[in-house]
């Protein structure tokens, strides 16, 4: 058991089973599943874990319980990963009322069938509050962060946000490692979408003091809070966290790869702060989106493929665009040995994106690198450390 404040214990479990989890994001270092307790003159326990971890969590609870029953069980998200045991926490305590909004119940008889709560279930409003004693929780409705039905809860006495998944990072918690990489690449992957939903959310919780934020993903944040603040509030509105260009790029036969590092050769000679490349093909592509949002500018290169481009540089910009990519600097590179068309089909896939200013240099390729390719590059890493 972990006690959070006097009142408040973690039970939740570590995964170090898991490879991939929602089944595209690889964890080497696992992930975890978090899930509280609040003991007072009411006990409410704060969402379930994985189905596969049901025995550790029931014990873990044990544990903080004792002899005492929980009166409550608040769902804050109905992702499996969070709600899982449900059925068999009410199982051992079917005396424990049911706490979630409108859109939780819904979810909750799609997920478990012939699960009838009768009178122990309670249906709350956005900014309803429920007392426990002298906790007083207050529900915060975040939808679409990055479920319809989510829910923040917020402690008035121990000052504690549970954010439901905001804040939450990939990574088991006993392993160290730093939390704004993986919480970012868990952010622009999972909730990178939604950047409108979690701005209001973040615009209620600022009217808050908040000491302390209890995600279900993560560490328990209790130190220099401003900072994980302002990570989501420039990831969420788009903003540009480091100055830099990310080059991304694709080579079947190494020649776009060559203009690719040529570029970055010229770019750090003339001293630009941070230059990132990236082959799509062999690195980690949530990695790759989450440097695309973290830099101001992105360089795309690759090669004309199929009268369309190459797979990776197609799957890569989906990946940005789907998210609300914006607010950015764009250069081009394409290779073609007969017919390129890759740059203009780069283009118009951002054709919706917001706020793209286009290099007015790119760069084409005709099959190699050449002495006018070199002048090209030459050209674009002028204007882009400008």
């Amino acid at each position: 058991m972990t006690k959070i404040t006097d009142a408040i214990a973690y039970i939740g479990v570590n995964d170090h089973k898991i490879d991939l989890f929602e089944g595209q994001y690889d964890v080497p270092n696992g992930m975890a599943y978090n899930s509280y307790v609040i003991l007072d003159e009411k006990i409410a326990v704060f969402d379930t874990v994985d189905g596969n971890f049901k025995d550790e969590w029931l014990t873990n609870l044990k544990e903080v319980l004792g002899d005492k029953k929980p009166d409550y069980l608040i769902i804050q998200h109905m992702e499996p990963d969070h709600s899982a045991n449900i059925k068999a926490f009410l199982e051992v305590y079917p005396e424990a009322v049911v706490v979630g909004n409108a859109k939780t119940f819904q979810m909750l008889s799609a997920y478990f069938e012939n699960l009838e709560l009768g009178d122990k279930k309670l249906v709350v409003a956005n900014g309803d509050k429920l007392s426990l004693g002298t906790h007083e929780l207050q529900f915060i409705f975040a939808p679409m962060v990055h479920w319809p039905e989510v829910m923040f809860t917020y402690d008035s006495k121990d000052k504690v946000l549970f954010s439901a998944d905001a804040f939450g990072k990939f990574g088991a918690l006993d392993v160290e490692e730093d939390w704004a990489c993986e919480a970012r690449r868990y952010y622009f992957g999972i909730v990178g979408k939604f950047g409108v939903q979690v701005q209001a959310v973040l615009k209620k919780a600022a009217a808050l003091d908040i000491q302390i934020i209890c995600a279900l993903h993560g560490p328990v944040l209790k130190e220099n809070l401003s900072y994980y603040l302002d990570l989501y509030q420039t990831w969420s509105s788009y903003g540009v966290e480091s100055e830099g260009i990310m080059i991304a790029y694709t080579s079947v036969y190494g020649n776009t790869k060559k203009a690719a590092e040529l570029l970055a050769e010229k770019l750090t000679e003339k001293g630009c702060p941070k230059v990132v490349v990236c082959d799509l093909a062999r690195e980690d592509m949530a990695e790759a989106v989450e440097d695309a949002f973290r830099y101001g500018k992105l360089v795309l290169a690759t090669t004309t493929y199929n009268g369309d481009i190459f797979p990776f540089m197609k799957t890569f910009i989906e990946s940005l665009t789907e998210r609300n990519y914006q607010n950015r600097t764009i250069g081009l590179i394409e290779n073609g040995s007969w017919a390129p068309i890759a740059a203009k089909v780069m283009k118009a896939m951002f054709e919706k994106s917001k706020n793209i200013t286009w290099l007015e240099n790119s760069v084409k390729i005709t099959a190699a690198v050449k002495s006018d390719t070199v002048a090209q590059i030459e050209a674009m890493a002028e204007e882009l450390c400008k």
